[in-house]
């Protein structure tokens, strides 16, 4: 169970701060709740999830070890690519909603490297593919930013360079 203060990875909000752990009664059910919002863009928005929540993945944020591996996991290739962008789509929403971070960061390598690769043919990434790389991108780079105590910039920088190196 997470506490009031913790960071978290909620769904596709990203990075959350919990605020508060209450109890809620939703449909004559009393439950333990989970109030927290989004660190970044729509700081507004409150949500509310059951603490046993099970379609809903929550996860806490990487430690320092566990970043450095997943940096790491760059050198290498990521998920195998597959030419069908619907069957495409289906596979790679598999694996972003499995929460698994080591997965979605091979997933990230895979769509940087396929960008990096029809970039360099003057083409530009398949649209679907583009929007899912720049969101799952965007949040796993934060989280590992946030792990290290750097910018997300930075940990973009060195990626870029795992990847340039070991192509």
């Amino acid at each position: 169970m997470f506490s009031i203060g913790d960071m978290v990875i909620y769904s596709v909000h990203g990075i959350c701060k919990i605020d508060d752990i209450c109890e809620k009664t939703v449909s004559g059910k009393t439950s333990l709740y989970y109030v927290l919002h989004p660190t970044e863009g729509n700081n507004q928005l409150t949500i509310s999830t059951p603490v046993h929540n099970s379609k809903v993945v929550m996860h806490e944020l990487p430690d320092s070890e566990e970043a450095n591996e997943i940096i790491e996991s760059f050198k290498y290739p990521g998920v195998k690519w597959n030419d069908k962008p619907n069957i495409r789509h289906q596979l790679y929403s598999n694996i972003v909603n499995s929460g698994d971070r080591k997965e979605i960061a091979k997933l990230v390598n895979t769509l940087m490297r396929q960008k990096i690769d029809v970039e360099l043919r003057g083409r530009k990434l398949y649209e679907q593919d583009r929007k899912l790389l720049d969101t799952i991108q965007s949040i796993l780079f934060k989280e590992l930013a946030i792990s290290l105590e750097t910018t997300s910039g930075e940990i973009n920088e060195m990626i870029i360079d795992l990847i340039t190196e070991n192509n």
